[in-house]
């Protein structure tokens, strides 16, 4: 049995879509993917941003926007319930689209550095600066992670479940660039073992589900995600460095799969498919792993989300994903 929830040649999408109609992109990502997932489109407004949508989700947490942006509050108000308004009406179209659907399925969820590094404190600093703050925020998400995922498992029965991590924030918090709410300063850097571990937290809470976490930053740190438990890394082809392939070779050893990023997010001039499928080909070439292998452990994907894209290039960028991911298995060996 296959030991990823997806099968061969997989594609999928990093999760933000253009526009505001939550149904067709729903459509779009079971259409174009052979790894569909649940789209987010920040379009909308306050709630659907990323930032908002994951708020809505803790647990005895509550956020509304600020001149500043998102700040912890006593209780929840009117930017809170419409986040939770825009994700239970996603949910209810996922449910209409896929409830008889049999195979992988993604949601995306921020994870818990990038919600601290982005939520004020009522007092005004961003969570980040307080340990027990990023703490809470950890143990608060694990939580309403875990019932997402169950109401997920409700609504489409058949899903083999694969939950991302959005931490594009997580170079910057452990070299200590995160800069403070004023924007004058820099908040200290974060060690690594702390990081893991609220990292961990929120990953021990995914159950069954098949967790990633993703990050579109240069400097993935490899080997603190892999450590924390995830068992797929998501990051941008193109900003791979010879020094991250030690660690990169080490997780492929163990069994990390990663999710490639190929393709532009916003609207470019998509290349051909061979040339989309070269840095995934390559670098499993330099790292010397079977090329049988190839196709099972690696997913190819636009470089981030698709929120700054024309819906007509979004569905472009997706069939390209999903064509050139057919070329690491057709033929893995030739460049």
């Amino acid at each position: 049995m296959n030991e990823y929830p997806w099968d061969e040649a997989a594609a999928t999408g990093v999760g933000s879509h253009p526009g505001e109609d939550h149904m067709e992109a729903i459509r779009m990502a079971f259409g174009e993917t052979s790894l569909p997932y649940l789209p987010e489109l920040p379009g909308r407004g306050v709630g659907a941003d990323m930032i908002g949508r994951s708020a809505s989700l803790l647990v005895d947490l509550h956020a509304e926007v600020h001149p500043s942006g998102w700040r912890f509050t006593d209780r929840p108000g009117r930017d809170a319930k419409r986040a939770a308004d825009h994700l239970r009406r996603d949910l209810d179209g996922l449910e209409e689209i896929a409830r008889e659907y049999q195979g992988p399925l993604k949601v995306q969820v921020c994870g818990p550095w990038t919600l601290a590094a982005s939520i004020e404190l009522r007092y005004g600093h961003k969570a980040l600066v307080d340990p027990g703050a990023v703490r809470d925020i950890a143990e608060s998400l694990a939580e309403g992670v875990a019932q997402h995922l169950a109401d997920v498992a409700r609504r489409v029965p058949g899903a083999r479940l694969v939950v991302q991590l959005d931490e594009p924030e997580l170079p910057r918090v452990l070299a200590g660039s995160v800069p403070t709410a004023s924007g004058f300063g820099r908040i200290p850097a974060v060690e690594p073992m702390i990081v893991r571990e609220r990292l961990e937290t929120v990953i021990s809470a995914c159950g069954e589900a098949f967790p990633v976490v993703h990050c579109c930053a240069a400097g993935v740190p490899f080997e603190v995600i892999r450590t924390a438990g995830a068992r797929g890394i998501s990051c941008d082809a193109s900003l791979l460095r010879r020094q991250d392939e030690d660690p990169i070779g080490e997780a492929i050893e163990k069994g990390v799969a990663f999710f490639l990023g190929v393709v532009p997010g916003t609207d470019s001039r998509l290349p051909d498919i061979g040339v989309v499928a070269r840095p995934a080909i390559e670098l499993w070439r330099r790292l010397g792993f079977p090329p049988a292998r190839l196709a099972t452990q690696v997913v190819l994907t636009p470089v981030c989300g698709l929120a700054g894209a024309s819906p007509a290039y979004a569905k472009d960028a997706l069939a390209t994903c999903r064509k050139a991911a057919r070329v690491l298995r057709e033929d893995p060996g030739e460049e």
